[in-house]
């Protein structure tokens, strides 16, 4: 995997959370608030120590408002000796809202809509999952987190263009003031919010992020430039490693011979 490592005006750190239960299970998870196993949990305790380790620190921290994502965080901060920093949770960083699919396994649903189906609902960058039902417990205002949103924020299934909608605004109105500030900033969240920050930081097109896969638990540092877009990128840690999580994730809607 091409490492870029060039300087930049601002310093980010992304890291997807650590294996979840239904990432293990293969499910589709996106506002389903499941918890870390316990492989998530040193993925996020290895993560910390490898940051620690390479001399890396932060001033403030973003992340969803889902338990895994905000475990992660806590995990990689408590290695870092930095559980003391200034903390926000949003609901715009959650995960991508998978509507009815949500609670599926995701191979199963290659048997019954077709790979090519799935493929889309999972990876393209604006065809929705079917929408959950107003009444649906997976209709998000039954959750008392999420009371003070609007029915127009509310999300009964997402695509990812639907996710920059609300990831880009938050990212522009709460995290590049703290970058301008001269704070080194880090973002724990999910597979699909990430992929959205990550089009928008890379200046990736349309076809070009549906290519990308985000593994669990490895953080990717990034130099910004004065308009707080990437100038470079990698991924830190070992490149194998990081080159078997993709793999994890590219192989969860493929059948394999056993």
């Amino acid at each position: 995997m091409e490492v870029s490592r060039s300087k930049g005006k601002y310093s980010l750190v992304i890291i997807r959370h650590g294996e979840s239960e239904w990432n293990k299970l293969n499910l589709f998870t996106g506002w389903r608030d499941v918890k870390l196993t316990e492989r998530g949990m040193d993925e996020g305790r290895s993560a910390g120590r490898l940051l620690r380790e390479d001399g890396f620190t932060f001033d403030v921290a973003f992340t969803s408002l889902l338990r895994r994502g905000i475990h992660t965080l806590w995990l990689v901060l408590e290695q870092m000796d930095l559980m003391w920093i200034p903390e926000h949770k949003d609901w715009r960083l959650n995960e991508r809202h998978y509507g009815k699919l949500t609670g599926l396994d995701k191979l199963e649903s290659v048997k019954k809509f077709g790979a090519e189906q799935v493929q889309q609902w999972r990876r393209s960058y604006d065809v929705r999952p079917p929408l959950v039902d107003s009444d649906s417990p997976d209709y998000p205002t039954h959750d008392p987190r999420y009371q003070g949103l609007s029915t127009d924020e509310v999300p009964r299934g997402e695509s990812l263009k639907d996710v920059m909608q609300r990831v880009l605004p938050y990212w522009e109105s709460a995290v590049v003031p703290e970058l301008r500030a001269g704070k080194k900033v880090i973002i724990a969240a999910h597979g699909n919010s990430l992929r959205a920050l990550v089009k928008h930081l890379e200046g990736l097109s349309e076809d070009e992020i549906v290519k990308v896969n985000i593994p669990t638990g490895i953080p990717k540092v990034y130099e910004l430039d004065d308009r707080c877009k990437a100038v470079s990128q990698h991924f830190h840690g070992d490149p194998d490693e990081v080159e078997a999580r993709i793999q994890t994730v590219i192989q969860q809607t493929q059948q394999t011979g056993n």
